[in-house]
């Protein structure tokens, strides 16, 4: 009641101004006329006035004062005021605080005089009467009111009976029953009713019955009747008991309740005659029954479905079927008599919406309109409210309709003149339909295209989608295979942004079939027909089984693809079927696919690794293929996928990349893989024309409109570059964000995922973005690197095709501003371009790195290397030539086939014909780009690096800022890596040493293959290749050298500080070096694979098979290196089997490889120049096999003799000797820059700085030194130990500078100190046999102790020779045990064959007395550091044992002795040379051995040669003769020391 509250302020100042204002209101509220409510609001003021008191706010006499005013408002006050203490007294006697009940009492006696007693008696409780004096107890009063009431109500009055007659009911009948058509109204029929009423005595509650019973005869009369009840009803509740007597009697059993009761009770309910709640009370069934029977319908539908996906037995299956069968008839042949719903149908009918929304809303959601009559008169309503607008805004054009009559029910809801009409009531009666707008089609296409017509205002799309939500979509579920309907919806679901689609998608496949028993039976059944439907489906079937697919598509798309996602994330094979089978579908369905692949990747229950946590599920694989292929084939919006893809990225999940890389690959049919063949790589650096007729494995055929597709969507989402920058970030965030606990190979895939699918997702921008799109959405290098922090390779990557872009446009411009058509204006102008749009590019650049990075490079050669690409530089003629070719065998093909229908071969022919046109003017359109860059490159190379820092720093910052980031980064990449270094070289560029960068590239390979991914090794390996291919072309033939080497800077060994930028021939590498260099790049290759298989280490071993296999066109060429190689993948082979597969896969398969490969491969000597060695007796590979151990021995006694020649040249040899020489320390420096020849390299320069220190008087002063005596040669060793310890510390000044590994000069100083340290560092780590590497290291130094003697011949005893023989004896012996392993073996052959052939350029070039007192003062200083502790007895001993054993050997192979002897010898000498100082050269005396004995030259010329690395024993005969006088003399004069050891020696071979 307490609906009107009186102000605080009026209860505080009460005699001031709230009795004044109080009385004003109740005036106001008297004189209101609001039908009833102004009676409430006074009773409201009365009831806060009269509270007040009871409360003890007011005084009583106060208020007194003021009800007594009150009374004078109105007459019916006390009767208001009675009502007031009425409710009080309820309210007071249920109060615990007896003083609030006294002051109530106070109240009502002290009204007793303006409030009559009677009112009071009727309204207030005994009790209360009893306490205010008014009765005197109230037992005996309450005694009397009942029996009041008894005779009032209960008792019969059987005196109307005896007084009524028939005649005035039949009189009454034919009133009621008479033509109303004419003037006849309700108000005359009234009087006569009154009249029979007097006359006949007649009962009018029974005379009220009898209306109603004729108007429900006679229900077309409503307003006739309805107006007549309205005059003559007296008490409403009358009314109801006489409606629900009737009601009541239809509720027996077996009776069914007429329509035209429900028809009379919507009337009067309608016209306010009676109230529903009134009226509600006697309808059966009560709420609680229907309830139960929605919850029990629910439950018996799950059953069902529980039923329907459960495995059932055949038998089992049918009989549970029959009995639902019977169920479902008993059910519809006996509908329940429901009065409730039959009463909402007639107020349905009847337009009567207030009433029917009240009682369906005290039923359960949906249940009423569940009910077809209910739902139909319901959608009825709904027609005729939507009918006005629909025909001015939704009827399409050419359309008629059925024209709907409006009822004529003035009360019935207006219909709907504007959209937001619809809010009134429209709205609410479609969502009350909920799915059972099924029942209605007509009125769901209305309602649709009402929206579609509508969701131009957006004030009501909030409206739309709840329709959508809880209408459209799931009365669609309960549609048979309407596909009219589905494109309907989707017109207007298209309007929808993909977001809301999508939310709306999620609630149909979760939420709705989970409410409605109707729509479980009908998930549950759509399920099954799936099933059966996917069982059943194949190749052959496809046409069929989508049929299926599409009916069952129509209704409910979400189940139906939700259960084919399952299977095919089971079962891949599906994928081809699955995605021919959906052509069927419509386009609503197509985009609930989409959402439904999206909701099954983004599956939180999925893994998306393998339980080996090393690769990516398969369930995942398969949903990206099925990606691919579906929305290439159907037109499917690509926008919320791609938004997925960008969320998982922009959150550090790089797993769904797959998805993004599959469906580039598909729809724009480029394809990412490293397994590419070379003709597909070579047709990759053309024109777009033919990459895509040759580039790729899968020619995918008509991508224009599916790449055409993907590309507006990425434009129109502004998707395009987030997702590249985005993946760029991604690269590194997967190994240092992403990886946390997962394997090492699973994080190797995720980054070469990430990879290639921004090498993709890059060339499909690139190829299909205009300029303009391209050129708007790529920022500058320099924003793109510093702002967005994307890596430079991919950020170049992104940029590269926009400067491609701008220079053609920017050329294009000239072009046409002046008309010159000469080649020679074409290229200036080209140049010009470049040079505008380069510029800031240049500048740009200079953020990125530290400004020393500059000192060695310039900006310009920086942003040209990264800007360039393959089809920049070469054009691929034979891949243009190759599929012009295959081209025309298809015309021909076409021709001759008697198949092809005429037109379509004519089609045929056309199509090839004008591809093969494009290719051919491509191609041109190439070679005319190339010839303007190449020009353009001519221009610029004189500016690319800097002659003030040094050639090993240039090179190092281009490898580690250039050509090491790039090789990796894709195929073509590495393709053109390799191109681009060989283009430097050709233009000449000055002060870029060639030998350095291949030397630097193929040195040290351990750590870049270590550090790759599998997909990087394939792309290093093939950039290895392409590198090896342009060394092996200069190393088979000495024409092409010599025209493409000789004379360039590339080339030069001496670099001058001048701009000398030519190349005599005094400063070049001639060929035979240049074959030992390329030699020793093999070997080097050798040992690092040899190396890293050896490790145990899965990425070590799985990253060089892939390099190995890659450069097998290449490398092995020598057939030793071949060997080892093929042992130790033989090794990894065996021990792989069980434990790895996939390395076992690798390694076998390189193996069956490298065995056809042997054919091809050559020994050692034909690979460069080298005296042929004698035959042994030792195997085969322990004659060839190359090793670990003695791999950087043989290249380091290369460069040193390279180095200690390039000395002697310096400073003894003048003239023609000056050439080769320094291209021998050219080979030296080669090796320096790694660090891996390290030693050689600190010696030759420390040579080089005695040459400088000295001066020309020192060296005229050692070419005077005589060495023939022992004192003169005790007094050379003394000065060159002197010379060696300043050479060193300016050595040590100058390898700081130039940045020389610290490492590499502590490897020089370990090697001086102790020759064991040096064959360890040389060596590839591998451990030899403990006892057998001891000896042979030991036994080596004491040998070639004996060689060095031999050649200075000023040693004081023969104890080295002796030493010598011991060594070489054990060696011999050790070969047989263990020749197997390439490590110990096989690396000593391979040592031993090399010294023999590295010096035979040499020789011819200078003065050999001179060369021979060099090496001697060199081979005394080295001999004095290695024989300190050795005690003389053990030396003879030693000696005597390797004579014995020579003794022996002679012997068994006499036949062979020469050659044999010179082989072993050669061997052990290469062995020791791995511990001797680079410069203990002397080939000399191998020269001088050979004319003095036969049998002792081979042994004493390998041994004298075996310290060097250039210098060779495989001299001819011819020079030997020539200096045989000198190397006499030198004899004589060594002394008797040295004629004894000959002596020794010749002895012993005999």
């Amino acid at each position: 009641m307490a609906t009107l509250i009186l102000p605080g302020e009026w209860i505080k100042n009460w005699e001031k101004s709230g009795k004044h204002e109080f009385v004003q209101l109740c005036k106001e509220l008297t004189e209101k006329t609001d039908h009833g409510s102004e009676i409430r609001d006074i009773q409201a003021a009365l009831y806060e006035l009269c509270w007040q008191v009871v409360q003890g706010n007011l005084k009583l006499d106060l208020v007194i004062s003021v009800l007594g005013d009150m009374m004078e408002l109105r007459d019916d006050m006390p009767s208001i005021l009675a009502d007031v203490f009425s409710t009080l007294d309820l309210e007071t006697a249920a109060l615990e605080e007896k003083i609030k009940r006294d002051h109530y009492t106070q109240l009502v006696g002290s009204c007793l005089f303006f409030v009559p007693e009677a009112i009071l008696k009727e309204r207030l409780d005994p009790e209360t009467l009893e306490s205010l004096g008014l009765i005197k107890q109230a037992h005996q009063f309450n005694q009397k009111i009942v029996k009041i009431k008894t005779k009032l109500f209960y008792k019969q009055q059987k005196f109307n009976l005896l007084r009524e007659e028939n005649e005035g009911y039949a009189k009454l009948i034919t009133e009621l029953g008479q033509d109303l058509s004419g003037n006849i109204t309700s108000h005359v029929v009234l009087e006569s009713i009154k009249s029979l009423i007097g006359c006949f005595n007649l009962d009018p509650n029974r005379v009220l019955d009898i209306i109603l019973e004729v108007y429900e005869s006679r229900s077309d009369q409503d307003e006739f009747f309805l107006s007549l009840i309205k005059c003559y009803m007296c008490e409403p509740l009358t009314l109801c008991h006489i409606l629900g007597f009737k009601f009541k009697f239809y509720q027996e059993p077996n009776e069914e309740t007429p329509k035209s009761l429900y028809h009379i009770a919507a009337a009067l309910l309608h016209h306010n005659l009676i109230e529903l709640e009134d009226i509600y009370v006697h309808l059966m069934p009560v709420d609680a029954i229907i309830i139960e029977e929605h919850k029990r319908d629910i439950s018996e539908a799950k059953q069902i479905a529980r039923k329907l996906v459960m495995v059932v037995l055949p038998s089992e299956k049918s009989e549970d079927k029959d009995k639902e069968k019977e169920k479902e008839e008993e059910k519809n042949d006996k509908p329940p008599d429901n009065q409730k719903l039959g009463l909402l149908e007639a107020l349905l009918r009847i337009g009567d919406w207030h009433h029917a929304q009240s009682i369906m809303d005290q039923m359960p959601s949906f249940y009423a309109s569940s009910h077809k009559a209910i739902a139909l008169a319901l959608c009825q309503l709904v027609h005729l409210t939507v009918e006005p607008l629909y025909r001015r805004s939704g009827l399409p054009k050419g359309a008629r309709g059925c024209v709907i009559h409006p009822l004529r029910n003035k009360r019935a809801p207006r219909p709907a003149e504007s959209f937001e009409d619809l809010r009134r009531d429209t709205f609410s009666m479609i969502c009350y339909l909920g799915p059972h707008l099924s029942h209605d089609p007509i009125l769901f296409a209305k309602i649709v295209r009402l929206g579609k017509a509508f969701m131009k205002e957006e004030t009501l799309l909030s409206c739309f989608l709840s329709i959508a939500d809880q209408v459209l979509l799931p009365s669609l579920s309960l549609m048979e295979c309407n596909a009219c309907m589905s494109e309907e919806l989707w017109g207007l679901f298209k309007l929808f942004p993909y977001q809301h689609r999508y939310r709306l998608y999620g609630q149909w496949k979760n939420e709705t079939y989970t409410g409605h028993p109707l729509l479980v039976k009908v998930k549950a059944q759509t399920v099954e027909r799936a099933k059966y439907i996917m069982k059943r489906l194949t190749k052959e079937n496809v046409k069929q089984s989508g049929r299926q697919i599409g009916k069952l598509s129509h209704s409910n798309p979400t189940i139906l693809f939700d259960y084919m996602l399952s299977q095919i994330q089971w079962y891949d094979n599906l994928i081809v079927p699955v995605v021919d089978s959906l052509k069927y579908l419509t386009s609503l369905n197509y985009d609930v696919l989409a959402y439904c692949i999206i909701e099954a990747l983004a599956n939180p229950e999925k893994e998306k690794m393998k339980h080996d946590d090393t690769t990516i599920s398969s369930w995942l694989q398969s949903l990206a293929s099925l990606c691919g292929a579906v929305f290439r084939k159907y037109p499917i919006e690509l926008a919320g996928l791609l938004q997925y893809v960008t969320n998982q990225l922009k959150a550090g999940k790089s797993f769904d990349l797959l998805i993004l890389k599959e469906v580039v690959q598909k729809m724009a049919g480029i394809e990412i893989t490293d397994e590419m063949t070379s003709e597909q790589l070579e047709a990759m650096t053309g024109g777009e024309q033919l990459k895509a007729e040759g580039g790729y494995f899968g020619q995918i055929r008509n991508t224009k409109k599916s790449s055409q597709r993907l590309k507006d969507v990425l434009l129109d989402h502004e998707l395009a570059l987030p997702l590249c920058l985005l993946m760029a970030q991604q690269r590194n965030g997967v190994v240092f964000l992403e990886s946390g606990e997962k394997h090492l190979k699973l994080v190797g895939h995720l980054y070469d995922q990430c990879h290639d699918t921004l090498v993709q997702f890059g060339g499909f921008l690139a190829s299909n973005l205009s300029t303009e799109d391209y050129i708007k959405r790529v920022p500058s290098i320099d924003i793109l690197c510093n702002q967005f922090h994307t890596p430079h390779d991919a950020a170049f990557f992104l940029s590269r095709p926009m400067y491609a872009h701008q220079i053609l446009s920017k050329y294009d411009e000239l072009k046409k501003a002046e008309k010159g058509n000469r080649q020679q204006q074409k290229v200036h102008k080209y140049v010009a371009a470049c040079e505008l749009v380069m510029t800031p590019v240049h500048e740009a650049v200079v953020s990125l790195h530290p400004a020393r990075v500059w000192d060695d490079l310039r900006p310009q050669f920086y942003a040209t290397f990264w800007s360039l690409t393959m089809y920049d530089l070469a054009v691929p003629h034979s891949a243009y030539e190759r599929e012009v070719n295959k081209l025309k065998v298809q015309i021909k093909a076409i021709e001759e086939n008697p198949e092809i229908p005429l037109n379509k071969k004519k089609k045929e022919k056309e199509r090839c014909t004008v591809l093969q046109e494009k290719l051919q003017e491509e191609e041109k359109k190439q070679l005319e780009h190339v010839q303007r860059v190449l020009h353009r490159l001519k221009l610029e190379k004189d500016n690319w690096l800097l002659a003030k820092s040094t050639k090993n720093e240039t090179i190092t910052k281009f490898l580690q800022l250039c050509l090491f980031p790039r090789c990796i980064f894709s195929s073509i990449d590495a393709v053109y890596c390799a191109r681009f270094v060989e283009l430097v070289h050709q233009q000449k560029t000055p002060n870029f040493c060639t030998l350095l960068c291949y030397d630097r590239v193929f040195s040290a390979i351990i750590y870049t293959v270590a550090s790759c991914t599998e997909n990087e090794s394939h792309r290093y390996g093939r950039f290895l290749c392409c590198m090896l291919e342009t060394v092996t072309r200069w190393h088979s033939d000495r024409a092409i050298y010599e025209k493409e080497c000789v004379n360039y800077p590339g080339f030069l060994t001496i670099f001058r500080a001048t701009g000398f930028d030519g190349g005599n021939k005094a400063d070049q590498l001639d060929y035979e070096n240049f074959r030992h260099v390329v030699h020793k790049w093999h070997y080097m290759l050798t040992k690092a694979s040899v190396h890293c298989l050896e490790t145990g280490d899965y990425t070590h071993i799985r990253n060089i098979l892939i390099v190995l296999t890659k450069i097998l066109p290449c490398y092995p060429k020598v057939l030793n290196l071949g060997q080892a190689l093929e042992c130790r993948v033989h090794k990894i082979c065996l021990e792989e089997k069980d434990k790895r597969p996939d390395l076992y896969a690798l390694a076998m398969g390189y193996s069956g490889r490298l065995k056809g490969q042997k054919v091809h491969m050559v020994p050692e000597n034909e690979f460069h120049h080298k005296e042929q060695p004698a035959r042994s007796a030792a195997p085969a590979n322990q004659q060839n096999g190359p090793g670990s151990t003695g791999k950087l021995a043989t290249s380091t006694s290369k460069t040193e003799d390279g180095m200690s020649e390039d000395d002697r040249v310096k400073d003894k040899s003048q003239g023609t000797t000056k050439p080769v020489n320094k291209a021998n320390s050219a080979a030296a420096k080669v090796t320096t820059s790694n660090g891996n020849g390290a030693i050689n390299s600190t010696k030759a320069v420390k040579e080089r700085d005695d040459k400088e220190k000295s001066g020309k008087e020192k060296k005229e002063k050692k070419e005077k030194t005589p060495g023939s005596t022992p004192e003169t040669k005790a007094e050379t060793r003394r000065e060159k130990q002197r010379d060696e310890r300043a050479g060193k510390e300016e050595r040590v000044a100058r390898e700081g500078k130039e940045k020389t590994p610290k490492a590499d000069r502590e490897k020089v100083k370990a090697e001086e100190k102790s020759s064991k340290d040096d064959k360890a560092k040389a060596g590839n780590g591998e451990p030899m046999e403990p006892s057998r590497e001891r000896d042979a290291i030991k036994e080596s130094k004491s040998k070639e102790k004996g060689d060095r003697s031999a050649v200075a011949g000023s040693l004081k005893s023969p104890v080295p020779r002796l030493e010598s023989a011991e060594s070489e004896r054990d060696h011999k012996r050790r070969k047989l045990d263990c020749h197997s392993s390439p490590s110990h073996s096989s690396s000593v052959k391979d040592n031993s064959n090399e010294p023999k052939e590295s010096t035979s350029k040499h020789h011819a070039n200078y003065n050999s007395v001179t060369r021979s007192k060099s090496r001697e003062r060199e081979m005394e200083k080295k001999d004095s550091d290695n024989t300190q502790g050795r005690s003389k007895e053990k030396k003879e001993e030693k000696d005597r044992k390797e004579r014995k054993r020579d003794h022996l050997l002679n012997e068994l192979e006499a036949s062979q002795e020469s050659k044999r002897r010179k082989d072993e010898n050669g061997m052990n000498s290469s062995k020791n040379s791995k511990s001797t100082s680079p410069s203990c050269d002397s080939p000399l005396s191998a020269e001088k051995e050979k004319i003095k004995r036969s049998k002792s030259s081979s042994k004493e010329k390998a041994e004298s040669v075996k310290p060097e690395r250039t210098s060779s024993g495989g001299k001819k005969e011819s020079r030997h003769d020539k200096e045989k006088s000198e190397k006499k003399e030198k004899r004589d004069s060594s002394g008797g020391k040295e004629e004894k050891k000959h002596h020794k020696s010749s002895d012993k071979h005999r």
